[in-house]
């Protein structure tokens, strides 16, 4: 399955599961570790957690084994790792204070690109 069809499975799964401000982050020339980074926030961490275990499961149905739940003991933030597209699941306020998106919107110089 090409990236793209892998980003845009996750991005419907979210939105299904009622995620909630979904955003997509190309960090393609910006880092190593992926093609994209999704961000969404659920609506409490019982939401959080089914939003990464529902990722999974469908993923995984897809084709997509060997994904991954870290923070499965934090209440207010969970990370699936999708191999090329990694997903942050946010408690609101969490999300405000990290602010991934405006950390990674940035342009990085080619040879800063981070790993």
């Amino acid at each position: 399955m090409e990236v793209i069809e892998i980003k845009n499975n996750i991005e419907r799964i979210l939105d299904n599961n009622k995620a909630q401000n979904i955003a997509t982050i190309n960090l393609k020339n910006k880092s190593y570790i992926a093609d994209y980074m999704i961000v969404a926030s659920g609506t409490s961490s019982r939401h959080l957690q089914s939003l990464s275990e529902i990722l999974v499961i469908e993923l995984k149905k897809l084709g997509l084994d060997n994904c991954r739940i870290e923070g499965k003991d934090s209440n207010d933030w969970k990370l699936v790792d999708a191999h090329d597209v990694i997903i942050h699941i946010f408690h609101p306020e969490k999300r405000d204070f990290y602010d991934l998106e405006k950390m990674w919107s940035e342009e990085i110089p080619k040879e800063k690109a981070m790993i």
